[in-house]
């Protein structure tokens, strides 16, 4: 499930409903988008989830030479959204925003937003003249990082500003006997007039400061022979940042692009097996200015469940861990799931040449590694790498309902669930309803029921304990195919 502050910013998005918008999906995050910003984005080892954006504390201005005159002023569209939700469950009546309601031993779940804010657009123009200056010259130390990291770095163009700070609100109550009225902006007044029973209320608020960015669109930044560019098309995978493929560049500016794996000698083939059906190709008819999202590759839509389940599989094969490592690794990382930073820490490390050094869980799962006699083995680090990204698409709740399973060893039924419910319905792009088998459940009663509910939950599936019945949501498709791959490298660990 989204955080709260992720949930406003998608709906926001859909409301406005352009697909070229991005919601920013934590507070820290919106305060460091601005127009301009650079985004630093990593290709992920998985074809079925994607690495976050992650804002750099560096704009476009920071790396090119300063110029005569000021680029033009950005478009401004203003606007409000309103969005309040109650939800009950478990209960008879009615329940709706703005009136009264009694109601007796059920929960209940009420949210609401009030933002005004602005879309802030970039016009053509600013490009244009943007683009006749030169990138400073000595080229710039974080550029020269970039390039050995081979990382690739996108530009923000037009962000969704919020013009007056706003308080989010999240309030869940159970047991309730009474009545309780909501008015105005999600505004509580609580009556308790219960019998015996009791209220029992958690509420949340999240104050987000004005001029923090909700949304924003992206173009992916291209540097070659000392010069300097940004795609404005789709090419429908993410090409390099750093470049010297000229023969590449030369399609891009014609507007047509190939992606093959046996008829361009001169293109790198580092990720040519993704299309081995030969050659694809993008021209002007069907490029679409519109949309650039332009790492959202075809094939995790057209592929089967089997593609997931190979992909796991040669990566837990490849790497081949003794026992010990195994139980190192795992022991270290139930140690370190209440810590996103540090999961990101190591994972940055381990993507260092050579491998750096940490402290912490972390440095113990890295002194591991240096102790086997293969290493540096390329199997055990991509298959840490692997793992860690997993675990970074999924929520700082189930991380810690992760952590609950590795201590109650239920890590292989839920699994087998898991799959259960992916295998079926991963090409499907409908909104279906679906029953968990009663078999698969039987291994998880009681309080490993609720953990493993509260993971698929938080993946965006309705899931109700008094019912093995649930709806399937496409977008649940990526957190749980990262649940997927989680829980099936955590369970050849956990055989230690």
């Amino acid at each position: 499930m989204p955080s709260m502050f992720e949930r406003t910013t998608k709906k926001l998005v859909k409301e406005i409903g352009d697909h070229r918008l991005r919601p920013v999906k934590c507070l820290e995050r919106a305060t460091k988008i601005h127009r301009f910003s650079l985004i630093q984005r990593k290709k992920a080892c998985s074809r079925f989830w994607k690495q976050p954006d992650i804002p750099l504390e560096v704009s476009l201005m920071h790396i090119l030479e300063p110029g005569s005159s000021i680029p033009d002023a950005p478009v401004k569209v203003s606007s409000d959204f309103t969005d309040s939700v109650v939800r009950k469950q478990q209960a008879a009546g009615n329940v709706n925003a703005g009136a009264e309601a009694g109601f007796s031993e059920e929960t209940t779940v009420c949210r609401g937003s009030s933002l005004e804010y602005q879309i802030v657009s970039t016009p053509h123009e600013t490009w244009k003249e943007l683009q006749e200056r030169k990138l400073l010259d000595p080229e710039p130390a974080f550029l020269k990082q970039c390039r050995e990291a081979g990382v690739n770095l996108y530009v923000v163009t037009d962000t969704v500003e919020l013009l007056n700070s706003a308080v989010l609100q999240d309030l869940s109550s159970a047991n309730i006997k009474g009545k309780f009225s909501i008015s105005g902006n999600i505004c509580f007044q609580v009556e308790g007039e219960g019998q015996g029973g009791g209220l029992k209320v958690r509420e949340k608020k999240l104050t987000v400061p004005k001029g923090s960015v909700l949304a924003y669109r992206r173009k992916q930044l291209i540097f070659y022979s000392g010069e300097w560019d940004i795609l404005h098309f789709a090419f429908g995978r993410d090409l390099e940042t750093f470049t010297t493929r000229s023969k590449e560049l030369s399609r891009l500016r014609r507007g047509i692009f190939h992606i093959t794996d046996d008829n361009d000698d001169d293109d790198d083939d580092d990720d040519d097996d993704t299309f081995s059906a030969g050659i694809f190709q993008i021209t002007d008819d069907v490029v679409d200015d519109d949309n650039d999202d332009d790492d959202d590759d075809d094939l995790p839509f057209l592929a089967d469940f089997k593609l997931l389940q190979e992909e796991v599989s040669q990566t837990v094969k490849a790497a081949e861990l003794s026992k010990g490592m195994r139980g190192v690794v795992f022991s270290n990382l139930l140690a370190m799931l209440g810590d996103r930073e540090a999961l990101q820490d190591l994972m940055d490390t381990l993507e260092q040449e050579p491998v750096g050094h940490l402290e912490g869980p972390g440095g113990a799962i890295l002194t591991e590694l240096r102790k086997d006699s293969r290493y540096p083995e390329v199997g055990s680090k991509s298959l840490l790498l692997y793992l860690l990204e997993a675990l970074i698409v999924l929520s700082d709740t189930q991380h810690d309902l992760l952590a609950q399973s590795m201590e109650k060893r239920i890590l292989i039924p839920q699994r087998d669930l898991v799959r259960s419910i992916l295998e079926p319905n991963f090409k499907c792009f409908q909104n279906i309803s679906f029953t968990l088998q009663p078999e698969l459940l039987a291994p998880l009663q009681g309080e490993g029921l609720v953990i493993t509910y509260g993971l698929l939950d938080e993946c965006g599936l309705k899931m109700e304990l008094n019912s093995p019945r649930s709806t399937w949501d496409p977008e649940a498709k990526e957190p749980l195919s990262a649940l997927y791959g989680a829980l099936s490298v955590l369970t050849q660990l956990d055989e230690a």
